[in-house]
């Protein structure tokens, strides 16, 4: 006798959209919180609950859960008022109001937030198919033909890419200051300023000049410094021109040439375009730029997994003499 093995039937995060923004209507949750619960309303048998990621590391009902929750977050269905929970915004609430049968990444679609964050991950083709009434293909559909193999590799990976990127801003923010001041050390150090963690810890942040948070070596000799200003906001709180114009003071009383504003959220168009035509060098880091330079230097991330991917060995096969 042959036994077969029933087919899991695990709901996409698309379709967990509704149900977590239903849990999380009147009071903070968290994702442990709803999961038994969303589990007995898509009546879900043991085995589906813990079936595992092909990594085997995380549960597949817990990822999905997760990306539902950080998709409408984006949007800004959901707020994150403190680390792991999450409640429904006024915007989210309006949502429910209106009773809707279903939530998906065409819903989001509707809130010009999640749309930039959409697009900016790789994950619209383009605006104009917006504007003509097209609407991006639902994530769990089958990829496009009109991308090769390849291209639909560096699509996820963007999105990957782009959503640590968030992962990373927001844990910043959960920690303390100083915490961010060793950071912005490691991402010098790592990048190949301050010759060294102990040469550039003695620099940032001794220097007690005003607009100026510290001082780092732009080589191992020191025979260039680099001047820097940290500030730690919140996203919806940009750096505005004066912030950069009091930096930029501070650098012409100091006769320095070269300075780096770093934050973790964003700079207004009057600072961007007020630092385009200064005598002194001054790089502006904002938060995305921020999180990049730390996947991109290994700070505060590591590699989990690696995949290969090879090509035919022409020569190999080639059997001219």
């Amino acid at each position: 006798m042959l036994w077969r093995t029933k087919a899991l039937t695990i709901p996409d995060y698309q379709s967990l959209m509704l149900p977590v923004l239903k849990s999380a209507a009147n009071s903070e949750k968290r994702i442990p919180d709803i999961e038994d619960l969303i589990a007995s309303e898509f009546s879900l048998d043991g085995a589906e609950r813990e079936a595992l990621l092909p990594s085997g590391k995380q549960r597949i009902l817990h990822n999905r859960l997760h990306w539902a929750k950080f998709y409408m977050a984006k949007a800004g269905l959901l707020e994150l008022p403190r680390r792991g929970q999450f409640i429904a915004s006024d915007a989210g609430r309006a949502l429910l109001a209106t009773r809707p049968d279903r939530i998906d990444v065409n819903t989001l679609l509707r809130y010009p937030a999640f749309r930039e964050f959409y697009r900016n991950s790789g994950s619209l083709e383009s605006e104009s198919s917006l504007e003509r009434g097209g609407v991006a293909p639902a994530a769990t559909e089958p990829p496009t033909p009109a991308k090769t193999p390849e291209e639909q590799i560096e699509t996820a990976h963007t999105a990957l890419q782009s959503a640590l990127a968030t992962e990373i801003l927001d844990r910043i923010l959960q920690n303390s200051p100083s915490f961010f001041e060793q950071l912005i050390v490691n991402l010098l150090v790592s990048m190949n300023y301050g010759g060294s963690h102990k040469d550039a810890a003695q620099q940032l942040g001794r220097t007690g000049d005003g607009g100026v948070d510290g001082v780092i070596n732009e080589d191992r000799l020191g025979l260039d410094r680099v001047y820097v200003q940290a500030k730690r906001y919140a996203s919806e709180n940009k750096i505005g021109r004066q912030d950069v114009q009091a930096f930029v003071g501070s650098l012409v009383g100091l006769g320095a040439s070269k300075g780096v504003f770093v934050t973790t959220s964003s700079f207004s168009p009057g600072a961007k375009e007020f630092v385009r035509h200064l005598a002194q060098r001054v790089i502006l880091i904002d938060g995305s730029q921020l999180a990049e330079l730390m996947i991109e230097h290994n700070v505060g991330v590591r590699i989990y997994k690696e995949i290969q991917f090879k090509r035919l060995d022409e020569d190999f096969f080639s059997e001219d003499s």
